[in-house]
């Protein structure tokens, strides 16, 4: 019997010592936003747009319709690399080289994107009109980029998210690259 208790009491100090392992923390590991910081403005804002235009397939041996956008927004984005890329488990090689910057606008209120149904879709162009570079020489560095983006959505608002890709590569000879996506609301 004793053997019993004891075998059981064994078992019971196992189990609970194997529940209390803890899994990798995802806090453990650096993420893009660990080392990564962007300064946005809090809010843009849009105005009507004039000139830029999309295209929309009608298909069937129907012409395709050319519609303007209406609203387009200008913000500036700076990115600059932190610190924390020097730690182990991050340890960029300098300069970082910004590769690509590519924008998506989608509807939304009070920032909180709100899909658009019944098959719409958001019409959008993003571009880059200019950047300070394209290259961090090292920590503490950035590039200020400013991007203008024009836009029609289904539900016929002017309150907008856009999401800005960046993507970047380090200098090591098996590069690093990794994306940061920067997201800024625009005012209703």
């Amino acid at each position: 019997m004793m053997r019993l208790v004891r075998a059981t009491v064994v078992a019971t100090v196992a189990a609970m010592t194997a529940g209390c392992q803890s899994p990798t923390s995802a806090s453990s590991t650096l993420n893009v936003d660990d080392f990564v910081d962007a300064a946005v403005p809090s809010q843009a804002t849009a105005t009507p747009s004039t000139g830029r235009t999309y295209r929309v397939v009608r298909g069937n041996n129907q012409p395709d319709d050319v519609i303007p956008f209406q609203f387009t927004s200008t913000f500036t984005i700076t990115t600059t690399i932190n610190s924390n890329a020097n730690a182990d488990s991050v340890a960029l090689t300098f300069p970082v080289t910004i590769t690509a910057a590519s924008g998506k606008v989608e509807q939304a209120s009070g920032g909180i994107v709100t899909p658009p149904t019944s098959g719409e879709v958001e019409h959008y162009d993003s571009v880059l009109l200019s950047s300070s570079g394209s290259t961090i020489a090292g920590v503490g560095g950035g590039v200020t980029m400013v991007f203008q983006v024009w836009y029609s959505l289904p539900n016929g608002n002017k309150e907008a998210r856009v999401t800005e890709t960046i993507s970047m590569k380090d200098s090591n000879s098996s590069a690093k690259t990794w994306t940061k996506d920067v997201r800024i609301n625009i005012a209703p």
